[in-house]
């Protein structure tokens, strides 16, 4: 494990999205401020859990996808709690040598940073303690584990709406393309975001129930999200809500239930 092994303390009189995220998931590794804000928020928006489970299973069928194709190389920020099947098992039930870095700067995930490294004999599994804003940081402390020099699998899955734009003194977009920069040609980018395009009322009001706990929350339009893909070749379906990439039995059955106001894409680096 790299990164500090002195985790900062965990902050349980303040909603953390990992925890809120968890607590969507069906798990047990959050507090009651996470489940109030997780409940204040399904009341608002009650695509919120199908949106959350939709998102993982989007994250399984694009991992299966690119390690299908070659990838053997993935780094995941703003891993969260651990649920199994996690990345690395994805991608190793597929090619057991692949290598896997998971990247977070929850001090709950670095808890269970030992349930993340039971990876293949073949492969190799890791977890970096940093924020996905200190990109020299994360990107040196991951190269320990992974060859940027050769392609690798960048994940960014429901994490890019808690990133701001310019205005709000971050700028996700430049983030974005640091980290696609110090890819080699032959990688993935791998992304899903909230949008308010699909469900504009319901978003707003979750959106404004994050931020008055004191999270950021962005969702973003069609055109904001296609603008991270800029440069790179993306996959078949293209840009399209959550559940309608690559579908599989159980994604079809959620389209019948209502939308899903999660946009989703992977796109190469060529």
């Amino acid at each position: 494990m790299t990164g500090s092994d002195a985790a900062p303390q965990i902050d349980t009189s303040r909603p953390h999205p990992a925890r809120v995220y968890d607590w969507w998931l069906g798990g047990k590794d959050n507090y009651p401020v996470d489940e109030e804000l997780a409940r204040r928020i399904l009341a608002l928006d009650n695509t919120a859990v199908r949106g959350a489970r939709a998102n993982r299973r989007f994250m399984h069928r694009a991992v299966r996808a690119v390690a299908e194709a070659g990838s053997r190389q993935f780094l995941d920020i703003g891993t969260g709690i651990p649920t199994e099947p996690n990345l690395h098992q994805v991608a190793q039930a597929v090619a057991p040598e692949c290598r896997v870095v998971y990247a977070d700067n929850d001090p709950i995930v670095l808890r269970h940073a030992q349930a993340l490294l039971r990876g293949s004999e073949e492969g190799r599994t890791d977890y970096v303690h940093a924020d996905v804003r200190d990109v020299d940081t994360l990107l040196r402390q991951a190269a320990e584990s992974l060859d940027f020099s050769r392609p690798v699998a960048l994940s960014l899955v429901a994490l890019t709406h808690y990133l701001g734009d310019q205005a709000d003194g971050d700028d996700v977009h430049g983030l974005l393309q640091k980290y696609v920069a110090a890819l080699a040609p032959g990688s993935y980018l791998i992304l899903s975001q909230v949008t308010a395009d699909l469900n504009p009322e319901a978003i707003a009001k979750a959106a404004g129930a994050f931020r008055a706990s004191g999270t950021p929350f962005h969702p973003r339009p069609i055109t904001e999200f296609q603008r991270f893909f800029e440069g790179l070749e993306l996959l078949g379906p293209g840009v399209i809500p959550v559940t309608g990439w690559r579908p599989e039995a159980e994604d079809v059955a959620v389209q019948a239930e209502g939308v899903v106001p999660v946009y989703a894409g992977v796109a190469v680096k060529r």
